[in-house]
């Protein structure tokens, strides 16, 4: 049973509602570095039971025993994903491979550690009638914002690493036309490539390419 949640950093806090164990709200939501350790207080793993409640506006990643409420991300962000989504469902239509968006659980194994990428793939038999969480992606997506660009380079990624079936790590910036891919090659090593304006962007662990201009589709970095 979960029991108590505490916030470490005090930007935010949740108040229990109903009998105090079923549903959370969030009485105040402002976060200055951009995400908030919360640390779960009781015994067992209640990770799973808690987040099945409805925090519409967070993800909640689940690293070395903490939850932690990630804040929102901009509109260029959403465009991002969104447009990216919008290019790889029809192109893994008919095929044994599902496209997943932000709310989709990634567990590094099956105690935790878990993440919500902006988007994954997989193609793995044992995803197929997963309920709470994917644990063989072959490809993760992230977009970045200044707030996780480096959390999602060094420390998500090495996490990331782990994962036996992932063959492709992409990182898509928010700020410019710029997305890099990380692929394992043949001696299990990281391979960077890198695609800027004007260029086709190939996507070797599912197959795919399109122009980088449909993924930057109706983004204004202008204002970003």
């Amino acid at each position: 049973m979960l029991h108590a949640l505490k916030w470490n950093q005090g930007f935010t806090t949740i108040t229990p509602q109903g009998d105090g164990n079923l549903t959370f709200r969030f009485a105040e939501s402002r976060t200055n570095l951009g995400f908030t350790t919360i640390t779960p207080q009781g015994d067992g793993n209640p990770w799973f039971k808690w987040t099945h409640f409805d925090f519409a506006f967070v993800s909640r990643p689940y690293i070395n025993g903490e939850v932690f409420a990630m804040a929102g991300g901009t509109i260029n962000h959403s465009k991002i994903a969104v447009n990216f989504l919008t290019l790889l469902r029809p192109h893994v239509r008919g095929t044994k491979c599902s496209v997943l968006g932000s709310e989709t659980r990634i567990g590094i194994t099956k105690q935790g550690e878990f993440f919500y990428p902006d988007l994954s793939v997989t193609c793995d038999d044992r995803d197929r009638n997963a309920i709470n969480a994917i644990f063989y992606p072959k490809l993760i997506v992230e977009v970045l914002s200044p707030s996780t660009e480096a959390y999602n380079r060094g420390g998500k990624f090495a996490r990331y690493r782990k994962i036996e079936s992932l063959e492709e790590y992409v990182l898509v910036s928010s700020e410019k036309i710029l997305i890099e891919s990380f692929r394992i090659n043949d001696h299990r090593f990281w391979e960077l490539h890198t695609f800027e304006e004007g260029e086709l962007v190939e996507l070797p662990s599912i197959r795919f390419e399109c122009a980088i201009a449909s993924i930057y589709e109706d983004v204004d970095f202008a204002n970003a």
